[in-house]
């Protein structure tokens, strides 16, 4: 093990577990002497009474009384027609003496906000501005610098005001919207502000319960309840009925701003225990990486496992692949052209030459670092055929591969999707299974994008032009470890490029001039195992 692997949890994490305490009743100790829940229940419904009285609000069709009966099961009472029934597969949770379970409408009045032309805004700044779900940050209401206003807002628009104190709870969510389905904020401006139509405001009947409510509202619980009642896949809708049939634990009074303090206390300290934890995932994760990029450098230079003579020399692993070459050029899969390889020695100067036909130059200045008396220097353009083409049937149905479906990292992962071999056998690049792609482009290059294909459709596939294929020679040289030499720091930091600043390729002729350090075959084999046992420790 390179490091502890014990669960540590991030600051969001954190967050969840302290607010989740809170509405159990775990994170502050009760008092017998508090006032129960029940008498703020009372003085919230005789508020209620008053104001239908004074015909200011409607009476709630749905209004209950939520109780534990004396077999312990909980039930619940509809005040407009007498009906109980049992809830105990909806209480998720036990809650102490002196809380009761009840519905979010029982405590709160609200308003949805106004559905806006985009005739009706502008983003000058004039009038009042509107409140979206991307205004709601953490705690509370932020304006945005391309924000939208009213200028001369109607009776209409106005009936959906906030004020300073409302709770605003976001009614949907999108892919582009980084704010969650349901996310609640408060609003602490002392200025009225206009609300958009998927925001919901609510105001506690008690003032005193608003940062209570507010925590609450935020909890693991309620974010699970509303991700089960959202609907929808691009856009996830939350219903105002789903809102307030929410079961709450309301506390005592005195509990629940005893909570709120603790909650305040603690939270400082839980948003810089956040930051140094980020801090620290990043220098873990660039550790992590510069390791990994450590491993595949040693790999290459044969420094990560030792060489074992009798294991043979990569001289005699040439001169299979020589043979397997000769055996496509008498197929007609190969040009004969691609037999004549150079050959890269050491001199008796201790120089480094390369044979090409009768030409001999000195290449000692190109020889990256020294490997070992058992492994070869040679060209990639020598051991392995370069983006090969393939050949079947138009109808078969063969893989088709973007750059999107690549994994970056040190890795193989891809997926693919399906389509007839002759709608894509033209202007894309080939591949079949066994063969080995990268991505030429930036920054995939960098991102280290590559893949050993497998499990294709037919065998075959093709996909996207900003990829290279090789192609071994029958079973000469490891996947793996050719995988592995094109995302070690020599194969990556090395390459040169060409085009626009947003859109560089690799050089022509930088991977099939490239020098490869080529070990035998069982010395592959145990690098790649000692490389995926280093991996994975450092998961």
């Amino acid at each position: 093990m390179l490091y502890d692997k014990t669960y540590v949890m991030n600051g969001k994490q954190l967050k969840n577990s302290i607010l989740q305490w809170a509405i159990q009743g775990k994170l502050v100790p009760q008092d017998p002497n508090d006032e129960p829940a029940s008498v703020l229940l009372d003085k919230i419904r005789q508020e209620k009474e008053r104001l239908i009285k004074e015909k200011k609000i409607k009476r709630d069709k749905n209004a209950s009384i939520i109780y534990r009966g004396e077999d312990n099961s909980y039930y619940e009472k509809l005040l407009a027609t007498g009906e109980v029934k049992c809830i105990d597969e909806e209480v998720p949770f036990e809650i102490p003496q002196g809380w009761e379970w009840c519905r979010m409408g029982e405590l709160i009045s609200y308003q949805n906000g106004y559905a806006y032309t985009s005739s009706e805004l502008n983003k000058e700044g004039k009038g009042l501005p509107v409140i979206k779900s991307g205004n709601l940050m953490t705690y509370e209401v932020v304006l945005k610098p391309n924000n939208d206003y009213v200028e001369n807002p109607s009776t209409k628009m106005l009936a959906s005001a906030i004020k300073k104190g409302d709770l605003l709870m976001c009614l949907s969510s999108q892919s582009d919207n980084p704010e969650p389905l349901g996310k609640t904020a408060i609003y602490k401006a002392n200025n009225t502000a206009l609300l958009n139509q998927r925001v919901l405001k609510m105001r506690p009947w008690l003032e005193d319960m608003l940062e209570y409510m507010y925590y609450a509202i935020n909890s693991e619980y309620f974010h699970y309840t509303v991700s089960h009642q959202g609907g929808g896949s691009a856009q996830a809708n939350l219903k105002l009925g789903h809102v307030l049939s929410m079961l709450l634990p309301l506390a005592p009074l005195k509990e629940e701003i005893r909570i709120v303090d603790k909650i305040n206390t603690i939270m400082p300290l839980v948003y810089q225990y956040e930051t140094t934890f980020l801090k620290q995932k990043k220098l873990n994760s660039e550790l992590n990486e510069r390791l990994k990029s450590a491993i595949l450098q040693e790999a290459i230079q044969g420094k990560l496992v030792p060489q074992i003579n009798e294991e043979g020399t990569a001289q005699e692993l040439l001169e299979q692949i020589k043979a397997e070459k000769q055996k496509l050029v008498k197929e007609g899969k190969l040009k004969k052209s691609a037999l004549n390889d150079s050959v890269i020695f050491r001199g008796d100067d201790n120089k480094y030459y390369e044979q090409i036909g009768k030409k001999c130059l000195d290449i000692t200045d190109e020889i990256p670092f020294v490997i070992s008396e058992t492994w070869q220097w040679v060209r990639i353009r020598d051991v392995f055929q370069l983006n090969p083409k393939n050949e079947a049937e138009d109808e078969k149905l063969v893989a088709f591969i973007p750059m999107e479906k690549i994994s970056a990292g040190y890795k193989s992962d891809f997926t693919f999707d399906t389509a007839k071999w002759g709608t894509i056998k033209k202007g894309f690049t080939h591949f079949a299974n066994g063969d080995v792609a990268f991505a030429k482009i930036t920054p995939c290059f960098q991102n280290r994008k590559s893949a050993i294909f497998h499990d294709l459709p037919n065998g075959i596939g093709a996909g996207t032009t900003e990829l290279k294929v090789l192609r071994p020679y029958g079973n000469t040289i490891d996947r793996w470890y050719l995988l592995y030499f094109l995302e070690s720091p020599y194969f990556i930091d090395e390459a040169t490029f060409k085009g626009t600043a947003n859109q560089q390729r690799i050089v022509v002729g930088y991977l099939e001039d490239k020098l490869f350090p080529l070990p035998t075959q069982k010395e592959q084999q145990r690098i790649v195992a000692q490389i995926e046992k280093l991996f994975e420790q450092l998961h």
